[in-house]
């Protein structure tokens, strides 16, 4: 297969990190051509989507006690050619959010695809239906209690009636601008006015779920089957479990609650052509629903000792097959 990875640029990527190398190292050790660009070298000519794209080659990064070894240099990229992005079998989506106007306007390019000939994974229609906080109020049987709003008064209810909440912007990644506030805090004027830029923008107001001290699980799941997960600690100075906000792992398995909740979801994961998918749950509640570039990958192989980058590219492989 012939597959192409729009990601950042590719010498910002942590190899023994971040999930789009593991996926691309994977496509490599079973014999596919993998090949890179960026949401600004995405034309569409002639109504069909093309790009600027560099053939790359892999040193496979080492698990050398317990932690993924790269080698210095760990790729090769071939000289730049543009090339019509429907002669790849696959084509991943994989730049980090925040989904601006640069990520909307890549996705827009991906619908000049023709998906009977080559695979989007995520679907660009999909990606845009699934804001990766507000997708997850429609599985109302397994999520927090929950309101979006940027009324001050209404998200003043909630918290004196819930004693605690968590306040998060819709648009952001990586636990950023996420902030805990409790009934009665002196500074909740303030700190509503900050999140909703003064009424203008909704915010997600969850109610606080102390099982969050346990750790925030990531789920990762292939066209709605979960394949792998990892739990994420706090690092105690911080209330959040994110590994961008200086989070832990540990190694954990999917409890009987957990693949209820990926159960509920898979159909309509399935419907909006969401393949590759992370969801976070705390306490058995889903929080959200990570569907732009899901990462964990690296550290659930190093963890459990898997090769689910090697299960997704097998999974694309024989899907483009049938």
């Amino acid at each position: 297969m012939k597959l192409a990875f729009i990601i950042d640029p590719i010498n910002r990527l942590d190899p023994g990190h971040d999930t789009s190398v593991a996926l691309m190292e994977a496509a490599q050790i079973l014999g596919h051509e993998i090949w890179v660009t960026q949401t600004n070298l995405l034309s569409v000519v002639n109504s069909k989507a093309w790009a600027i794209l560099q053939q790359v080659e892999l040193v496979p990064v080492q698990l050398v006690e317990g932690r993924w070894i790269a080698a210095n240099p760990w790729y090769k990229l071939s000289d730049p050619c543009f090339t019509s992005l429907e002669s790849m079998d696959a084509v991943f989506m994989r730049t980090d959010p925040p989904v601006n106007d640069s990520y909307l306007y890549a996705t827009y390019t991906l619908d000049y695809i023709d998906q009977n000939k080559t695979l989007i994974v995520n679907s660009p229609s999909g990606i845009r239906e699934a804001n990766e906080k507000m997708y997850a109020l429609q599985f109302t049987k397994v999520i927090p209690e929950t309101i979006v709003s940027a009324d001050k008064q209404l998200i003043w209810k909630f918290v004196e009636a819930k004693g605690a909440a968590i306040i998060k912007p819709l648009g952001n990644k990586a636990g950023e601008g996420i902030l805990f506030l409790e009934a009665g805090d002196r500074n909740f004027n303030s700190i509503v006015e900050l999140s909703t830029l003064r009424g203008r923008l909704p915010v997600m107001v969850q109610t606080y779920l102390p099982k969050a001290k346990e750790g925030d699980k990531r789920i990762i799941l292939l066209n709605g089957e979960p394949i792998g997960a990892l739990n994420r600690l706090s690092s105690g100075n911080d209330f959040r479990n994110n590994m961008a906000a200086g989070g832990t792992v540990a190694q954990t398995s999917i409890t009987p609650r957990e693949q209820e909740i990926c159960t509920e979801l898979a159909p309509k994961l399935r419907q909006d052509g969401l393949i590759f998918v992370g969801i976070d749950v705390i306490g058995g509640y889903l929080t959200e629903v990570n569907v732009t570039s899901p990462t964990g990958i690296r550290e659930i192989d190093r963890l459990d000792g898997t090769r689910l980058g090697e299960e997704v590219i097998s999974w694309i492989s024989q899907t483009l097959k049938n």
